[in-house]
């Protein structure tokens, strides 16, 4: 399912927690509007997402240290929040795994919609 919404949408009020994490959307928007929040209450962290660095986030998905894995999955919650934080429009395609590098510690990671893949992921 793809999930869009333009940086330019306010943000929505109101909202009971079931409208905000289970509706259609799975919380993507809810992510992503926290980390719009996110930006303006920390520049550093702002900077750092912008570079490309993938910052240590609520969800699941941020890299911290290199990891003897080399590769580490994450949520698409994560993703949507990251996309916030980098004052950037919501973009996401459910269906689709994709993977981005951390700048910081070069790992890859592999955004998805199965959680089983990183919950039960060691580091």
């Amino acid at each position: 399912m793809k999930i869009t919404r333009s940086i330019e949408t306010p943000k929505r009020n109101g909202l009971s927690f079931e409208e905000l994490w289970e509706s259609h959307d799975q919380g993507l928007i809810a992510a992503w509007e926290r980390g719009k929040e996110m930006a303006i209450e920390d520049p550093e962290l702002f900077t750092r997402a912008k570079n490309d660095e993938l910052v240590v986030l609520p969800w699941r998905g941020g890299v911290e240290k290199a990891i003897k894995s080399k590769k580490k999955y994450g949520s698409m919650r994560y993703f949507a929040m990251w996309q916030g934080l980098r004052v950037e429009d919501l973009n996401i395609d459910t269906d689709i795994e994709f993977q981005l590098v951390c700048s910081k510690t070069n790992v890859p990671v592999t955004f998805t919609n199965d959680t089983s893949k990183y919950s039960q992921e060691q580091e």
